[in-house]
């Protein structure tokens, strides 16, 4: 039995799609981020850090694991599955994968922050993250023009990958002309495991919609943001 503690984020969604494409089973905890329960001390010592996703793996002795990426490879590895066992396959899968992290992951996030959330709108930052969002979105579309999958065979990069690039009009930003980018995209939301696991737990709001409840997520991250600001070392 796995505990997952975790919240209706892309980096969140990443570990229990992950968790239902393997099978695996799982108890699961949502934590309330705007009211810093992942900044509590008995979250802390799970993850020191003080961020969802982490897990506890219940038959290893208790082993946690935070940081999504991390906790990708260790059920891969522990499962067997979403990853090549050759060397060169699981380098393909991991490359694909530290993209996510790296790049798709950070920069979809700052968009995110002074697009939807930061107290004033600061245009040069917002171009700047929409337009390298936009950058590595093409990067995943020329990719996609010649291969089915990210690395081979279906793999924790794809689930990586797409739990953000689903949110991208979250982020203000278009992907209606990079068609394999598309075509990848609503090919994996079509598998039962990823419709499942995008509900664990649901999301408050509709992240392509732009209501009365999606302004009422903004505003409770921007207040998030703002509480961040004010903290010592922004944590």
């Amino acid at each position: 039995m796995i505990d997952l503690y975790t919240a209706a984020t892309p980096n969140g969604h990443k570990i229990s799609i992950a968790l239902e494409e393997l099978a695996l089973p799982y108890t699961l905890h949502a934590l309330d981020l705007a009211s810093g329960e992942q900044k509590e001390p008995w979250f802390l010592a799970i993850n020191p850090n003080g961020r969802i996703p982490a897990i506890v793996d219940r038959a290893e002795d208790d082993f946690a694991v935070f940081e999504s990426g991390a906790i990708l490879l260790y059920l891969a590895e522990k499962t067997g599955r979403l990853l090549p066992h050759d060397a060169r396959g699981r380098s393909r899968v991991v490359q694909w994968l530290m993209f996510q992290m790296g790049g798709i992951g950070p920069m979809m996030g700052q968009a995110n922050v002074f697009f939807r959330y930061f107290p004033e709108k600061i245009q040069p930052a917002i171009d700047r993250y929409q337009g390298e969002c936009r950058r590595l979105f093409r990067v995943l579309d020329g990719h996609l023009r010649d291969h089915e999958y990210l690395a081979g065979d279906y793999s924790i990069a794809d689930i990586a990958n797409w739990a953000w690039v689903r949110t991208h009009r979250w982020s203000g930003v278009d992907i209606d002309d990079l068609p394999h980018l598309g075509r990848w995209r609503d090919q994996i939301r079509s598998r039962p495991a990823v419709q499942k696991g995008i509900t664990a737990p649901p999301s408050a709001m509709d992240r392509d919609a732009d209501d009365e409840q999606a302004q009422k997520f903004a505003a409770e991250a921007r207040r998030m943001v703002e509480m961040g600001q004010s903290r010592a070392g922004g944590s």
